[in-house]
């Protein structure tokens, strides 16, 4: 039930964004709801401020989000600078491990920031370093609802990362940073673990037939996530 006639309430989102830090797994005061991650995205950008490196190929918001930012094809050739990648990537569905993306974070040392777009790591829960958050760490990482759940015109994602970098960015947000709709759809889909652990078991099933099916007819499939696929022919 969603009601339209109040404003949003504040003590809904705080039990959204409750939800979905138990779903990622990490406190939840490092967790952010934002009406879209692509929104998190730019502000989150704008915040830290500077300049770094985004991986390729990706998002031309990964592009945009730091001053002139340098295209990187091996996240691991990347300097020292602010860092901006995907994890899984889409379009090629290439998966890094948590280990491989704290080397990546270390190397990162007091000069920039890993900013780790996990819009897709619903279907990978192993992969993700939600659990690494924390206020001393210059991780910052973002999720989507809309992939996963399949509801993009929702416009529901979330920003995880430290407090006071959160507190800047609630700041910029305001008072109603989400609709009625998305605080109550979002926390129910959240809680919903037998539909989360159904919807994995059968992406992955999908993901096998659609695979079975292109190399039958002579294509090269690329990619770790079940959600999309790249295919070459």
């Amino acid at each position: 039930a969603v009601d339209w006639q109040a404003l949003p309430d504040e003590s809904a989102l705080r039990g959204l964004e409750q939800a979905a830090a138990a779903h990622f797994g990490c406190a939840a005061a490092q967790v952010c709801a934002v009406p879209g991650t692509e929104i998190g995205l730019r502000l989150i950008g704008d915040l830290i401020g500077g300049t770094g490196c985004h991986a390729v190929p990706g998002y031309r918001t990964h592009v945009e989000m730091l001053r002139a930012s340098v295209a990187v094809a091996d996240p691991e050739s990347a300097d020292g600078a602010s860092l901006v990648l995907a994890n899984p990537n889409n379009p090629d569905g290439r998966l890094l491990t948590p280990p491989m993306l704290r080397e990546l974070l270390h190397r990162r040392g007091d000069h920039g920031w890993l900013l780790l777009d996990e819009a897709f790591a619903d279907a990978h829960p192993q992969a993700s370093l939600a659990g690494d958050i924390a206020d001393a760490r210059r991780l910052v990482i973002f999720r989507s609802f809309g992939k996963f759940f399949g509801l993009a015109g929702l416009r529901l994602g979330f920003v995880l990362g430290p407090r006071a970098l959160l507190a800047a960015l609630r700041a910029r947000l305001g008072a109603w940073p989400l609709c009625a709709a998305a605080l109550a759809v979002g926390e129910a889909a959240y809680r919903d673990g037998t539909w989360i652990a159904d919807t994995r078991d059968a992406l992955q099933e999908r993901a096998a037939s659609l695979d079975a099916a292109l190399c039958s007819k002579g294509y090269t499939v690329g990619g770790a996530c079940p959600l999309f696929r790249l295919v070459r022919g």
